[in-house]
Order: structure tokens, then sequence, then C-alpha cells
């Protein structure tokens, strides 16, 4: 394979190619028991509303979406397969922002079709494939936090590159393009647009000053030798999905951080680097220019990434913090409800095949007005473990569970999760709280090694509970409702929402449940955010050839779903090659913000580039929408 090539594969293709993991087979007969349509998917698992999860008959026409919608105030669309994007009749889009769309008047012009953005302007522009998202209210202006989770080299580099940087400029400006964007939006009477030169404008990157707190801050696991007291990182990176404070602050979460990291010369392959897959070539040769990435030259800096990073968007000369007591994982989202007693609580997913979710729980309690200190760095991490009868618990990750220092157990907590006997996971993706009650939901994407092979730690992948199917290439929703309705407690009920699957090719359990219909099939849910009424929007980010097993599915999509009564409807589809992520609305709920990251052809400008963007959705008729 030629260097250049790794930048094509996903983040799961480019771990296995590092780290290849051998093959397990002895899961045959609890598959047998899954394998069933009738048998498995007839069981108990059941919706909070009493009526049965699965066991029905699948509807057998696209017109059964219609009547699965009924609780929707929209008609659901057909799937898609070109390069635009489809809405509902009565509902119309347009492009919020691009890549390389300037925030202030000094980079108007800066995007060029042919090539790009320049080096000294990167920082100045829109970032490049854009994630999680949230907007909030700030002294009457609206303002919006998107990620920009990483780039495509082929084409944010020059051509002359072929797709890999050539010198230190060329990293620096692929560093730049990646991180947080916090703009300032307003509807200008044409629709919303980004309002340049706001004093709220402002990117943060790889190199961005930071700051760390909670107990792995300044421990020997991330002092370097820019940093020999172990405080003040640089940048937060591959930032993936988000979520808010209860105080009206920004989480962004580091995910696929592994990838940036190489070696120029030799270094100490780690059990903590197997685990987490660092160490070889970086996916972006960071490590030829910037010695900071050279695993040979500062072996703690990739302990210094893959934590959720705290933004305060009403303030923009603070310096983010990186929040050790919540962990460190390939983070896809953080989800912040509070517990019965007032403590704060953090829900979290290790978006990595088999690998665990985890939730946070605060020491100190909350209420609004209060002072913020420590809440996010003085508590307990906990690892979820799930069992076949439909109960789990949250296992404490402590010196005294794991026999780790509480240091280690933060920077390493894939490892304290295994030693727990944590429950591996089908890629836990969006974890979102359900608004109107005691629920929250995580999207497990797909697993193509369920039951095939072990993680990269050597726990086993069996197929059961949450986790039901071998090979699972098409994901599902599991739902869990804390013990006495308090996220604080220990123990918890969980069901499974929805399972996808294709009903038109399948008659198993790879067919989905039964709120799978021909009409609304989709695989791979990722981003999820409930709306005000308690409607969860899915975003999906899978397998969008439209063939063979996922024929009927076209482009990725947007649905949205009554967790009371399993209906499920596509509202969005994105353009071809891209993924639907991030999510969040208007002050007034009038206009939905959705991110469309890594579109194909030369989407959404017709010419030149393909362009990551946030675009705008609303309705015809003014009326709210979320």
């Amino acid at each position: 394979m030629k260097k250049s090539d790794i930048v094509d594969l996903s983040w799961d293709d480019f771990d296995e190619m590092r780290d290849p993991r051998p093959a397990q087979t002895d899961f045959d007969a609890v598959v047998e028991r899954a394998i069933s349509r009738r048998g498995f998917l007839g069981g108990a698992l059941a919706f909070g509303s009493g009526a049965a999860v699965f066991g029905a008959g699948v509807l057998s026409s696209a017109t059964s979406a219609r009547a699965q919608a009924a609780a929707f105030d929209f008609e659901p669309i057909d799937i898609a397969t070109d390069f635009d994007i489809h809405v509902p009749a009565g509902y119309q889009w347009k492009p919020l922002v691009r890549w390389g769309d300037a925030l202030w008047s000094e980079a108007d012009g800066a995007y060029s079709p042919e090539t790009g953005v320049p080096a000294d302007m990167a920082d100045k522009v829109f970032g490049e494939n854009t994630d999680g998202m949230e907007l909030f209210s700030i002294d009457g202006k609206q303002v919006i936090a998107v990620n920009s989770e990483y780039v495509n080299p082929k084409i944010n580099l020059p051509a002359a590159s072929e797709g890999m940087p050539k010198s230190a400029e060329e990293v620096q400006l692929l560093k730049h393009m990646q991180g947080v964007t916090v703009m300032e939006v307003a509807d200008s009477g044409d629709g919303f647009a980004v309002v340049k030169d706001s004093p709220f404008n402002r990117r943060i990157h790889h190199d961005t000053q930071m700051v760390m707190d909670g107990p792995a801050a300044g421990s020997d696991l991330v002092k370097t030798s820019a940093d020999p007291e172990g405080m003040t990182p640089l940048g937060t990176m591959n930032n993936c999905g988000s979520g808010r404070t209860l105080w009206n602050t920004y989480l962004t979460c580091e995910e696929n951080f592994n990838g940036y990291f190489g070696a120029t010369g030799e270094y100490d392959a780690t059990e903590g680097f197997k685990r987490y897959g660092i160490g070889g070539e970086g996916r972006y040769a960071y490590e030829k220019f910037d010695p900071r990435y050279d695993l040979s030259k500062e072996p703690n800096e990739p302990h210094r990434h893959g934590w959720v990073t705290e933004i305060d968007p009403a303030d923009p000369t603070s310096a983010p913090i990186k929040h050790t007591a919540l962990g460190r994982f390939k983070h896809e989202n953080a989800a912040m409800v509070q517990a019965a007693d007032g403590r704060i609580v953090v829900y979290m997913g290790d978006d990595e095949r088999g690998e665990f979710m985890y939730k946070y729980v605060s020491n100190g309690t909350w209420a609004e007005g209060e002072p913020t200190d420590g809440l996010l760095s003085d508590g307990t991490l906990y690892v979820a473990k799930f069992n076949d009868d439909q109960t789990g618990e949250w296992l404490a990750l402590t010196p005294e569970t794991t026999g780790m220092p509480i240091e280690e157990i933060l920077v390493h907590a894939r490892i304290a999760g295994s030693k727990v006997g944590a429950t591996t996971m089908d890629r836990p993706e969006w974890i979102a709280a359900h608004p109107l009650k005691a629920e929250a939901y995580c999207a497990l994407t797909n697993n193509k090694n369920r039951g095939i092979k072990p993680n990269a730690g050597g726990d086993e992948t069996p197929v059961g509970g949450p986790n039901p199917r071998e090979t699972n290439n098409y994901g599902q929703i599991v739902r869990w409702t804390p013990e006495g309705d308090d996220h604080g407690a220990e123990a918890f009920a969980w069901d499974l929402y929805v399972m996808a699957g294709n009903p038109e090719v399948y008659d198993n359990a790879y067919g989905g449940s039964a709120n799978v219909t021909p009409g609304n099939m989709f695989n791979s849910p990722d981003g999820m955010a409930f709306d005000t009424k308690g409607l969860l929007w899915i975003q999906t980010d899978g397998d969008y050839s439209n063939e063979g097993d996922f024929a009927g599915m076209g482009n990725n999509q947007m649905l949205v779903g009554n967790t009371d009564t399993g209906e499920i409807a596509r509202f969005l589809t994105a353009p071809y090659g891209a993924e639907v992520t991030g999510l969040c609305w208007s002050e007034d709920r009038k206009v939905a913000f959705v991110g469309i990251q890594h579109p194909g052809g030369s989407w959404p400008d017709g010419a030149g580039k393909p362009r990551s963007s946030v675009i705008a959705v609303w309705r015809e008729d003014g009326a709210t929408i979320g």
C-alpha cells in the first residue's frame, strides 16, 4: 500500500492495518440462539410503552413508512442515490457554511475551487469535515460551536503533494483545518448566515493552548519536554461528537487521536499504545515534520489526547480544558444529565469495535447559578456491564476495583474497563438522554468483528445481550432506564429501541426489528439528538452502495423516531458519499442545523472540490421543527 493510500482507509480499517487481531470462532452456539428472527426477535425485549419491539412481521412495501409515521408532522421521504440533499415536502434547505468560508473579512476569497485554502488562512475559515455541534444563546446572539473531525489530504493539500504533506507548512495547513469552530450566526432576512468578524468567532485547532485538570493532570504520564509540568497541552484533535454542559459550555470529544502519531526512530510499544492503536506510521505524516507527534521523541504526547475538552463559547479568550476525570478513549460524544441528588452525570461511548460505554458521576452537586469548579474534575468514572436478562450495572473504575493508580485508570481507561469485566460493545457512538424522562440511548453503529475477533485488549466479543448479531454490519440502538429513575444509580434495565437491518434481503435477525420496514430501513446509526418534544433524531454513517446487503438503503440519511411507539420515519437524505453528523436548532426551534461530512462529487457548489458543510433546514410555513 502506498503511503498516500492510508488516508483513504476508514479509521477502523486503519486501526486493523496497524494492529491486526486474531480470529476467534468459538461462539457458534450463541450465534444459533440469536440468528432466528422469529425466535430471538420474538422474545421479551419491549418498548417502554409495553408494545413488543420484536416479533411482528415486517410490512411489505415502501408505503408502510407512511403508515408508521403517523406521529410525525412531515411526509416521510424515499431513499436517494444522487449528489443532493432531499427533505420532505413543505421544507427547504440551504448551506449555512462550507469548508473554506471566511469567518473574518481578512479571509474573504481565501478558498479556491481549484486549490482549496492556503496555509496562512487555514485557521481563518470554517474547518473541514464538520461533526458534532451545539447552539448557544449569548447576550442575545446565537453562537454555534462545531467540530471539524479530520481532513481529506487528497482534497485539502496542493495537487503536487499527492495526498500526503511534503513540508512543515503543509502539516500546519492540515492541523489548522481541524478542531473546533465557534461562530456567531444570524438570520439576515434571507436565511441564516455566519456573522463575519463577530467577537465570538474563534478557531481552536491542533496548536491551540489548552489546560488539563483532574487526577491525571500533572502526572508523569502526561509530561513532555515542552510541558514538564504536564498541565498545558497543545491542541484538540479528531473532534467527533459533542455535548453541552448544564451551565452552557461546549464539550468537544476527541476520538481517533491515535492516527496522528508515528515514529521516526525506536520507541517503546507499550501495552497502552497497543490497546489504543498507537505506533508505526502516522496517518498524515505529522511525525516527519513536528517532533511533538514523534513517538521516538515524545512518547507521552499521545496521552495528552483522547479527552473530553470543555470550551466556553461566551469567552473567546478562555483556554479550553481537557477533563482527565472523564477518562481517555476514543470519545464519540458526551451526554450530560443530573442525578436526583444534584450530582453531574456524563454518559460517553468509546467508538471502536468491542470497546465500552462509560459514565462519570461528580462528587459535588450543582444547581443553576452555583459555581461549577470541580464538577468535571472530581468524581468517579464507571464502565457498563450489560447482562443477558436485560439488567445492567455501572462498575466503578477505582484503584480498589482495578489494582491501578488513578492516573493510570484515566489515561488507560480501556485497560481498566477490561480488568473489571465490562461488556464489549458494537462501537458505542452517540449517546442521547431523553429530555422528558429518565432514559438514555446509545447508537451501536456496527461491528463486523462481533463473534469473530476479540477487541484490541484481547477481550472476547460474544454474541448476546445488546449485541445480538454476529458480523453486525447494520447496528442497533440500545436504551436503558436507571434504577429509581435516577441517573446517579449504579443499576439499570435495558432493551433495544431498534435493530437496523434489511427486511427485503433477510427474514432473520439481519432483517432488523419490527419497526424497520422496506420504507424506512437504514444501517449504521451514528449521531443522535432529542428535540424538545422528545423525538429522537437519528443520523447514519454507513454503507451507501445501495447494493447487496444494503440494497434499498440509498445514501446516508437522518430519520426521526418516536421512542414511545417505536415509529421511525426518514426525514433527510445526504449527497452520495456523505455522512450526516451533528444537529442543533436555532433558539426559536424553527431552523435545524445539520452537518454533512465528506460529500462526494462537487457538492454543494456544483463545481470544484467537495466541501463538508453545515446546512440550515426549515419549514416553509415558519412553524417549529424541533
